[in-house]
């Protein structure tokens, strides 16, 4: 007798899909993957021939008329009935609903990933002929991609049920007429990965476009794991390519499965080519990936590794040309790598080879473009007029040396707002200024309003045009972070600067202004002390002698020294 997957869905599908999509051929190819083989849960199996014959014979116009007819009664006749209905009738009516009441119940399910008690609900609302929508579908495909993938850390039995009614639950939001999305496409590719079938994951992503939905890195992830976990590098580099031609950047999960499988693969240029990307995109790596690299520098492969024949001054136009701190020409040298886990001086000079980092310098054209960004997105954040009138205070009054997030550092360490531990700020940095001009300070109105006993400072700063107060109702980040970086400043703060409007910025050249520029506070014995940015670029470096430097991941713990890999050829004997 002929065994089949029960985790496959029919091809009788096809004959559910709506007008809109059927007639699609990106969405017939889409569908392509889920068709391999009959299953025996769901609709009597239709045969290839079958399937085609009823498509092609559709008379397209009489059934899209037939439609549009439809929904434009239904639409009258529910506009008809509305018309009498209030509006705390209809909203009343909609929240009692049974759509609504499954849509609460689910979304709890989602928060909590019970997936059993959604699955209960799913096959109640089923028989009691509630009408689902795409988010319905949505939810109950993401709690079972999550079992089907491990993600919920249940039992094997939790993870086949997932899976098996993953692909149930697909085919009924087929036959239902309901097009899918993006979290759609993302939670089957998950499904399809958790059957350990890759190729149907990277099947789905690449029909996404064709029916004008957009792919996120998400909706690879599942295919370029998949491939890399099995092996397969060959198919996990074409993923990685989709995923460039569509403007979709690897992170560090990613780029790691990619290093791990050049690895494995022996694939020594795409691990040099990993390791540049992980310079240009992350910067810092974490624990996890630095052990990656710790062992691969300590590999027979990376010792085999190498040229001795340098071009010192191709060497040098590339380490230009590249801005700073790489070269990008390849492996240099020869022999066993020496690998260690070390830290640097305040200047940047590695204890253990003494090879000096270096500081890679900023487009100014980067900055400019950094700054019309800012001031972009703080007028539609912020009142258009207020943040307007600030740059044009700030034009007439700046540039400044450095600004100062005055409510930050007022409350360092304080309980309460201490304008006598900013007053010894504003002054050391005026001391130190090149100019011997004073920073500005940017501090919101309420502050400046409710603290008499300082006012004759506030009106003296205020005066000189060094103090900025910031409207009511408004978000003071936006002020000090944007004159900085207009001024081409430091910043003083010890704002980690990871909330929500500083991921608005994006993650590419915001964390390169900033290590450049900011200046921390910590408190000693003698009062606060000012930590200037370090005079060299954390982030991973190539060194025209051929040495690398990779830094972790920390904390903006000024008092634990930041730990970094250094490779570098070991020197041979005379």
């Amino acid at each position: 007798m002929l065994r089949v997957n029960p985790f496959i869905p029919s091809f009788s599908m096809l004959n559910r899909i709506p007008f809109s999509l059927l007639y699609r051929s990106s969405f017939r190819r889409t569908l392509r993957p889920f068709v391999t083989c009959r299953c025996n849960l769901f609709a009597k199996p239709v045969s290839v021939s079958t399937v085609n014959a009823n498509f092609f014979a559709v008379d397209k116009t009489r059934n899209l008329s037939a439609v549009a007819t439809a929904k434009k009664s239904g639409l009258n006749a529910s506009n008809s009935s509305t018309n009498e209905m209030s509006n705390k009738e209809r909203k009343k009516a909609k929240k009692e609903s049974p759509e609504f009441l499954f849509k609460v119940k689910l979304d709890k399910c989602s928060k909590h990933g019970k997936l059993e008690e959604a699955l209960c609900l799913y096959d109640e609302s089923i028989s009691d002929g509630v009408s689902l929508t795409q988010h319905h579908y949505n939810m109950l495909l993401y709690l079972c991609a999550r079992e089907a993938s491990g993600d919920g850390g249940q039992l094997n039995e939790l993870k086949e049920l997932g899976l098996k009614r993953g692909f149930e639950i697909f085919q009924k939001m087929v036959g239902d007429k309901v097009s899918p999305n993006e979290a759609t496409f993302t939670s089957m590719a998950r499904l399809a990965v958790a059957r350990e079938d890759p190729d149907m994951a990277f099947e789905l992503v690449k029909q996404m476009k064709g029916l004008g939905i957009l792919p996120r890195l998400r909706s690879y992830g599942p295919a370029l794991l998949g491939f890399c976990e099995k092996g397969n590098a060959e198919k996990a580099y074409e993923v990685d390519a989709h995923m460039l031609e569509s403007g979709v950047m690897t992170e560090e999960p990613e780029l790691l499965a990619l290093l791990k499988v050049s690895i494995k693969t022996k694939n020594t240029g795409k691990v040099y080519e990993m390791l540049h990307r992980l310079r240009a995109t992350v910067r810092q790596v974490s624990e996890s990936t630095l052990q990656v690299v710790e062992d691969w520098f300590k590999s027979e492969d990376a010792a085999n590794l190498g040229s001795e024949k340098l071009d010192v001054k191709q060497i040098k136009e590339a380490v230009v040309g590249g801005g700073g701190g790489w070269h990008g020409l390849g492996w240099f040298g020869s022999g066993r790598w020496r690998v260690v886990r070390t830290t640097m001086t305040k200047n940047g000079v590695c204890h253990s080879c003494g090879e000096k980092l270096v500081c890679i310098d900023i487009d100014p054209k980067e900055t400019e473009n950094f700054a019309a960004k800012l001031a972009e997105l703080a007028c539609s954040k912020e009142a258009r007029a207020d943040f307007v009138r600030f740059q044009e205070w700030l034009q007439q009054h700046g540039p400044f040396d450095a600004v100062i997030d005055g409510a930050n550092v007022s409350l360092i360490n304080s309980e309460n707002f201490n304008l006598n531990q900013l007053k010894k700020v504003v002054n050391q940095l005026q001391q130190t200024s090149p100019s011997k001009r004073y920073p500005l300070v940017i501090l919101h109105q309420s502050r400046v309003a409710r603290d008499p006993n300082n006012r004759t400072w506030l009106e003296k700063w205020k005066k000189a045009g060094v103090l900025y107060a910031t409207p009511y109702g408004s978000n003071d980040d936006w002020y000090w972070l944007y004159a900085a970086v207009s001024c081409k400043c430091l910043v003083v703060t010890n704002d980690e600067m990871r909330d929500h409007l500083f991921q608005l910025l994006g993650n590419s050249f915001f964390p390169r202004w900033k290590e450049k520029h900011q200046v921390r506070l910590s408190m000693t014995r003698t009062g606060l002390v000012l930590n200037m940015p370090p005079p060299y670029s954390i982030v991973i470096q190539e060194s025209e002698s051929g040495c690398w430097h990779v830094p972790s991941i920390a904390d903006d713990d000024l008092s634990n020294p930041r730990q970094w890999l250094c490779a570098c050829r070991s020197k041979k004997k005379p």
